[in-house]
């Protein structure tokens, strides 16, 4: 059984993370409501299980959010444009979403009688840093506004929470590897795709460190934080990643994976070229291991194989071409707004 809680609301539900976590969270047991605005659509959720319902929502709207909140005693804060380069959209767009509802919905979570509130903020929040490891306490410098707002929402659920409404906030690394909502546009994914559909990995920059997280393990970090005892967690702030390594170290992890597995598509080039993505950090997640028990057990390379084998079973055709591989290009599309 789940332990604690019985319902869990999960926005952005029906995103990369969501897409994994939300089937999780039903074998563990949890009522789920996901609420979405779908720009994905949710034909990747197992709709026909009688736990899920699946709400199409805007999180901006405050009434629709709320009342369907009602009932719930956990919440899985998911939801926002996500990734830097979202902002290549409309600036209005991603502040309305990824800053300016989050209070609202913080305080429509306590009013329902939430008692968990877990919300996940980005390890992107230190920009850039050449401490050799970044941990909770390091200063927060964002280059975006992606993981500046996501730096400004963490002391708003903090303003909130007391001894009946526990807040928790984790700062994941970079996701990689495959789930059924598949993306494209996160660092090891990319040069993954590129390697098998080009033959050739072309690299920005290079010597920029990412902390990368491999999807199964967010699933595994959602799961515990809602059911870890209030003391461990009230307030608390956890990173979360495992190797961390230079874009470069992941090209070539990935051509030596990629040869291995299809070894018909002969020698895999690396081209560089240069980047004015400056983010590079070393974060350091020992206060998880510490105080949770929490290890990530999935590696970059198993993420790079994962993908591989999605590929080899055709489940990610037109790689390339398809926008629902890429946030932004979908929201485009749709002229999100």
């Amino acid at each position: 059984m789940s332990g604690r809680f019985d319902s869990v609301f999960v926005t952005g539900g029906a995103g990369y993370c969501g897409s994994l976590l939300v089937p999780r969270l039903l074998e563990l047991g949890y009522r789920v409501t996901v609420y979405d605005i779908l720009y994905f659509g949710d034909r990747f959720l197992p709709k026909e299980h009688p736990n899920l319902t699946i709400v199409r929502g805007d999180i901006r709207d405050t009434p629709k959010l709320a009342a369907a909140l009602q009932g719930h005693e956990a919440m899985l804060h998911l939801a926002c444009i996500s990734n830097d380069a979202s902002f290549e959209l409309d600036e209005r767009l991603s502040t309305t979403i990824n800053f300016d509802a989050f209070e609202p919905i913080v305080i429509a979570a306590k009013n329902a009688g939430v008692k968990r509130f877990v919300y996940a903020s980005s390890s992107s929040v230190y920009g850039v840093s050449d401490a050799p490891d970044v941990t909770e306490d390091h200063p927060l410098l964002p280059l975006t506004l992606y993981n500046k707002y996501k730096g400004m929402c963490e002391p708003l659920l903090k303003k909130h929470t007391d001894d009946s409404f526990v807040g928790v906030i984790f700062r994941p690394a970079t996701v990689c590897g495959y789930a059924p909502r598949q993306r494209l546009d996160l660092s090891v994914n990319i040069l993954t795709n590129h390697a098998l559909t080009n033959g050739r990995i072309t690299v920005f920059g290079g010597a920029q460190l990412r902390p990368n997280l491999h999807v199964q393990d967010y699933v595994d970090l959602c799961a515990l934080l809602l059911s870890a005892p209030d003391h461990l967690v009230a307030n608390e702030t956890f990173n979360c990643g495992t190797q961390n390594m230079t874009i470069m170290e992941i090209a070539e992890l990935v051509r030596r994976v990629v040869q291995e597995l299809f070894p018909e598509k002969g020698d895999i080039e690396i081209v560089t070229t240069p980047s004015d993505d400056l983010r590079s950090y070393h974060i350091n997640s020992d206060k998880i291991s510490r105080v949770l028990g929490f290890r990530p057990r999935h590696t970059v390379e198993d993420a790079v194989r994962d993908l591989c084998r999605a590929f080899q079973d055709g489940l990610l055709p037109d790689s390339m071409s398809d926008d629902r591989y890429y946030n932004i290009r979908t929201m485009k599309k749709l002229h999100a707004a």
